[in-house]
C-alpha cells in the first residue's frame, strides 16, 4: 500500500534539496501549507523533529540524508484517513535526483503504511500532487 508522485523541477538538485531539507521550513509550499507549528525542541534537521501542519497533521522526522538528498518522516495523526485510528505505520519519503542533461531535478514523493481501514491513498495523493506543483512554481 502506498502513494507514488513525482515531478521534474527546472532547478538544480542542490537548490531543490535546499528547499526540502529543513523539516521546519515549508515556505516552498505556500498554497498547500498555511501553517506549520514546531512541536518540541528538536531542530528542523534533527531526527525526531516534530511539526503540526495546517493545525491537523502531526509528523515526525525519521531520517535525513543530505548526501542522497532524501528525507523520511512519519505521519502520526491527522484528519480522516490519516487519523491514528484509521492508518498505522505511515511513512512518507521525498528524494531529489539530478536530471543531468538539463540541470533540472526529478523529485520523487512516496508514502507507505502498514495497515489502514481505507482511503489513505485517495486522501494523500492530491496533497502530494499539490505539494509538487507548489515546489515547481516556487523554484522553476
Amino acid at each position: 500500500m502506498g502513494c507514488y508522485n513525482s515531478a521534474v523541477i527546472n532547478a538544480p538538485a542542490d537548490k531543490v534539496w535546499a528547499a526540502l531539507n529543513n523539516f521546519h521550513d515549508l515556505s516552498a509550499f505556500p498554497n498547500v501549507v498555511q501553517s506549520l507549528e514546531v512541536v518540541g525542541d528538536a531542530g528542523g534537521t534533527q531526527i525526531g523533529a516534530k511539526r503540526l501542519l495546517n493545525g491537523a497533521i502531526h509528523e515526525t522526522l525519521i531520517s535525513l540524508d543530505n548526501d542522497e538528498r532524501v528525507c523520511r518522516y512519519s505521519i502520526d495523526d491527522g484528519p480522516g484517513a490519516l487519523s491514528k485510528g484509521n492508518v498505522s505505520g505511515y511513512v512518507g519519503q521525498v528524494q531529489v535526483f539530478p536530471v543531468t542533461d538539463a540541470d533540472a531535478s526529478f523529485v520523487l514523493w512516496t508514502s507507505s503504511w502498514e495497515d489502514s481501514k481505507g482511503g489513505v491513498a485517495e486522501f494523500s495523493n492530491p496533497i502530494y500532487q499539490a505539494l509538487l506543483g507548489d515546489l515547481k512554481a516556487s523554484l522553476s
